[in-house]
């Protein structure tokens, strides 16, 4: 089979600047896979199999596999190849946390030096989750969710944090994902970030850190709070 298209139009995330555009759509199908629960934590990928697979180099193969190591979702190994990552309950919980105090405090920064701006972007995301829910795409309604939160937090202007919040982000998609007793309906979940734009449309950034903090801590169930730990 040979390496899958992906429509241009989709948000598309930091990429090394080594990495060819063929590398990049194999680690765009990858990704889907992995967050989808299609390759299982913890199994094995074996480059020559991939290699075989999408009809490319090992070395192309290793482009988009170190791209799903930056996120996480693959651990590579010298002598001992490459396992996708583990989907845990704690790991998640962390990253909640932190996701929740890099959010938090970014909205208010992107706020103050956007202002108005920023709303038309967070409504065409808001868009685009809500036809991707409506085709009942779970896939791509997490990478216009995820776009959703890294647009708004890239307008505070702190680059090396983004990466971080990145990671963040597609971990928690895909916790909900392979966990089927997190889950909510697609559309609940689109429209979950509309009281975000309202707030930021109002200027408000006390009710924007409200919102974001309640989306945040209630994407999956983690008891009360799941700040509670960290009190």
């Amino acid at each position: 089979m040979a390496a899958e298209t992906f429509s241009q139009s989709l948000p598309q995330p930091t990429v090394r600047a080594f990495a060819s555009r063929r590398s990049h759509v194999i680690y765009r199908s990858l990704q889907r896979e992995i967050v989808l629960g299609m390759l299982a934590p913890r199994s094995a990928l074996l480059e020559l199999e991939l290699a075989n697979r999408f009809e490319v180099s090992q070395g192309t193969i290793r482009e988009a596999l170190l791209l799903l190591q930056e996120e996480g979702l693959v651990h590579r190994m010298a002598h001992r190849g490459t396992v996708i990552a583990d989907c845990r309950a704690e790991d998640a919980e962390e990253l909640i946390r932190l996701r929740h105090d890099i959010e938090c405090r970014g909205v208010r920064r992107a706020m103050a030096r956007r202002g108005m701006a920023l709303v038309d972007d967070l409504r065409h995301h808001l868009a685009a989750m809500q036809e991707a829910a409506a085709a009942g795409d779970e896939y791509l309604l997490s990478v216009h969710d995820r776009a959703f939160h890294a647009g708004l937090f890239e307008q505070a202007d702190l680059p090396p944090v983004q990466p971080v919040l990145a990671r963040c982000l597609i971990h928690a998609h895909r916790f909900k994902i392979l966990h089927p007793d997190q889950q909510r309906d697609l559309l609940e979940t689109a429209n979950r970030h509309q009281v975000i734009i309202d707030a930021v449309a109002a200027g408000d950034a006390g009710a924007a850190v409200e919102a974001l903090s309640h989306h945040i801590t209630t994407i999956v169930d983690f008891g009360p709070s799941v700040l509670g730990a960290s009190a």
